[in-house]
């Protein structure tokens, strides 16, 4: 495991390159022409996050397995910020460069390389990568190819939030079309991946969102994505969801990224035999289990972790590459959208960072 993180943070190391062998092919008169790329930077854990600074960096050599990447885009998503903190539960060695997600266009490829050629768009396939640079040196293993035909937001935000949809709705539970799936932060980027794979799916979905001034909006924005129903936590506490029930089955499958009182709220929906799946802690608050779901629901509670599903499966990139085919698909289909995001020109990416540390913001996304 170790080996995927320094190859993926190999043009990291261009920190400690500066004076050695760097890339580049030979030039006109015999001179090498060295690559150098613009990185946002973080050379310490701390909840300052004007830590991150933007630094100019020389890239490894171009060997016979690796590519050189052109960054196009790449989002700050909270994650992001929690490695750059160091609360993150995988952290890459200081100095980092920060992010870890994006696309980005392959230049120039090795010569034994043989899944990439120059023009591809491609993703990375674990964390730890490094995204928020304009260029980037790494093994091709640590790459894969995404089509061209979607946009360049789509692709940017496509191998974390709609991969942990995808991945959900189909590994814990046997949905058949006419089931309903019940999930809290449905606003959030996962939570508007799951309401349109599972309307693709035909699966039903019942929404639970924090109240906000801008409630209507939201629950509006919401339903056009395929939401069937959309509640507050406070109206699911006071009124319950029988009335729902009249209309849908009760949920096998309950998503939670809230935890606290609303994972409680997901919990006791769930019909006999349900699965509970948390990947996710917003309310940094624990999640009550009385235990009577356990033993007469017979209630199953289950994690996910995105990263670790791509790690456990590292070595079947066909894995891979079908959902991440799918989910392009669905993309391409209209069935998927990207999230309404705030694009941000790379050398602004401070906005970008500090509005992502408030609530209730929009994802943005640093463009090169």
């Amino acid at each position: 495991m170790m080996r995927r993180l320094v190859v993926g943070r190999l043009s990291q190391a261009g920190l400690r390159l500066l004076g050695q062998n760097v890339s580049g092919r030979w030039g006109c008169g015999g001179q090498r022409m060295i690559h150098h790329c613009s990185a946002l930077v973080y050379r310490e854990h701390t909840a300052n996050i004007n830590a991150v600074r933007i630094e100019q960096l020389p890239l490894p050599v171009l060997s016979k397995r690796s590519v050189r990447v052109k960054m196009l885009a790449a989002p700050v998503n909270p994650a992001d910020l929690n490695m750059v903190q160091g609360t993150y539960p995988i952290l890459c060695p200081l100095p980092a460069v920060g992010g870890n997600e994006g696309v980005g266009e392959v230049l120039e490829v090795g010569d034994d390389v043989h899944t990439v050629r120059p023009g591809d768009w491609v993703v990375p396939v674990d964390a730890g990568f490094g995204t928020w640079r304009t260029e980037a040196v790494c093994e091709e293993d640590d790459l894969i190819a995404v089509p061209k035909d979607i946009s360049v937001l789509g692709a940017a935000t496509i191998a974390v939030n709609p991969c942990t949809a995808y991945r959900m709705l189909h590994d814990f539970q046997a949905l058949t079309p006419g089931s309903t799936v019940i999930q809290n932060g449905a606003n959030s980027a996962v939570g508007q991946a799951v309401i349109q794979i599972a309307a693709a799916m035909g699966i039903r979905t019942i929404n639970i969102i924090r109240d906000r001034p801008d409630r209507a909006e939201l629950m509006k924005e919401l339903q056009t994505l395929g939401a069937d129903y959309v509640l507050t936590e406070e109206e699911v506490m006071s009124s319950g969801l029988q009335h729902v029930f009249q209309e849908a089955p009760k949920p096998k499958l309950g998503l939670n990224c809230v935890g606290g009182v609303s994972g409680g709220l997901v919990l006791s929906s769930l019909d006999y035999g349900g699965t509970l799946v948390t990947y996710g802690g917003m309310a940094k608050k624990p999640l009550h289990i009385p235990a009577k779901f356990l033993i007469f629901k017979n209630i199953t509670l289950q994690g996910f972790w995105m990263t670790q599903w791509k790690r456990n499966h590292r070595q079947d990139k066909a894995r891979l590459r079908t959902m991440l085919d799918a989910v392009c698909e669905l993309v391409r289909s209209g069935h998927l959208t990207p999230p309404n995001c705030v694009w941000t020109p790379f050398p602004q990416y401070t906005h970008a960072l500090h509005a992502t540390l408030q609530p209730l913001q929009r994802k943005h996304v640093l463009i090169m």
